[in-house]
């Protein structure tokens, strides 16, 4: 019976002196390994033996990168305004012994040297420069936090700003700012079309009224050289064909509408009838006075005194008075339509 029990208790001291010595760290995490108290080594990952009761392994350490987000953080800009900062920090342990010995908690040291780097570099700007220099601000932070991280065994990645918040009147100035700098641009732009706009119709107009004008001078010189062929066509075959002067007078009473359109025109169609008249009665005067001339001849000297006045009855009457007024009703005259006129002349 007590050999069993010796037995047993050899076989649970085997198997705790085989779980003390083998130790197994997984990938992407090494541990440091103490005897009696001093860092002898870093185990890697994959199986390791160790010396059991005599060697001692410190908590693993994740050597993979990582991500750190902070509080945000209020800081004084260079033109005395405050912003709350929030900010990311990626970093990677590169040396385990470092990051054991040399820092007691390397995640607080990176948080507490983020945010005085970070009050170190925006304050040494203003509020502008801090909203549009982003890429300034994380490549500053992120080269002072890797020189000094370094001899802890810790390189960090990058820096990243998730959001720079200024205070709620500034950001309301900025809104209106925004609001302002959006409406000149849709202004310029809308401006720069109507202008745009303006050309193009302008040129279109000016294109059209060259080719408008192009086209009247066409047709007008395509008319004026119809017109003189039709002239000359007319004049030869007028010259040619020795024509009937009926017909010369048709062509001319055709003519006549032609002369009298337009409303600074004024024409006067006098009837051949009255034409004729006074025709018979210039004849009847002259007549009249080559009667009276022989007997003034034959009796000498006229028994009437007002004859024997010489020279001022060959003067006739005066026609610078102006006709006699008559007396009595004044006769209507009829005005015919000249197309009328026209058919009793043919």
């Amino acid at each position: 019976m007590a050999e069993l029990i010796v037995g047993i208790v050899a076989a649970l001291v085997a198997v705790l002196i085989v779980l003390r010595t083998v130790r197994i760290v997984p990938q992407a995490r090494a541990g440091n390994v103490e005897r009696f108290g001093r860092y002898i080594r870093t185990l890697e990952p994959g199986l390791n033996l160790v010396i059991p009761f005599i060697d001692r392994v410190r908590p693993l350490i994740d050597v993979r990168e990582q991500v750190v987000s902070f509080e945000p953080r209020s800081v004084i800009t260079e033109d005395n305004l405050s912003v709350h900062i929030d900010t990311v920090l990626y970093f990677q342990v590169t040396n385990p012994r470092d990051a054991a010995y040399e820092i007691a908690d390397y995640i607080q040291a990176i948080e507490q040297l983020t945010v005085t780097t970070l009050r170190n570099v925006i304050g040494s700007l203003d509020l502008e420069k801090v909203l549009v220099s982003r890429e300034h601000i994380n490549s500053t932070l992120r080269g002072v936090l890797d020189e000094a991280s370094g001899k802890w065994g810790i390189r960090v990645n990058r820096v990243e700003l998730k959001s720079i918040d200024p205070p709620p009147s500034i950001k309301e100035s900025m809104e209106k700012q925004m609001r302002a700098d959006r409406e000149k641009r849709a202004a310029i732009l809308n401006a720069e079309g109507v202008r745009q706009s303006r050309i193009l119709t302008a040129e279109g107009d000016r294109q059209a009224a060259i080719l408008t004008a192009e086209g009247n001078r066409q047709s007008a010189i395509l008319n004026a050289e119809g017109q003189a062929k039709a002239i000359d066509t007319v004049f030869e075959a007028i010259h040619r064909n020795d024509p009937d002067p009926k017909l010369l007078a048709y062509q001319y009473l055709q003519v006549l509408p032609e002369l009298a359109k337009g409303d600074g025109n004024t024409f006067w169609v006098i009837p051949s009838e009255v034409t004729s008249a006074l025709t018979q009665v210039s004849k009847a005067f002259a007549e009249k006075g080559t009667e009276e001339s022989p007997q003034s001849k034959d009796s000498g000297q006229s028994k009437n005194p007002e004859l024997t006045k010489g020279p001022d009855l060959m003067k006739g009457p005066d026609m610078t008075k102006g006709p006699e007024p008559v007396e009595g009703p004044v006769p209507e005259i009829e005005y015919q339509p000249f197309d009328k006129l026209r058919a009793q002349n043919q």
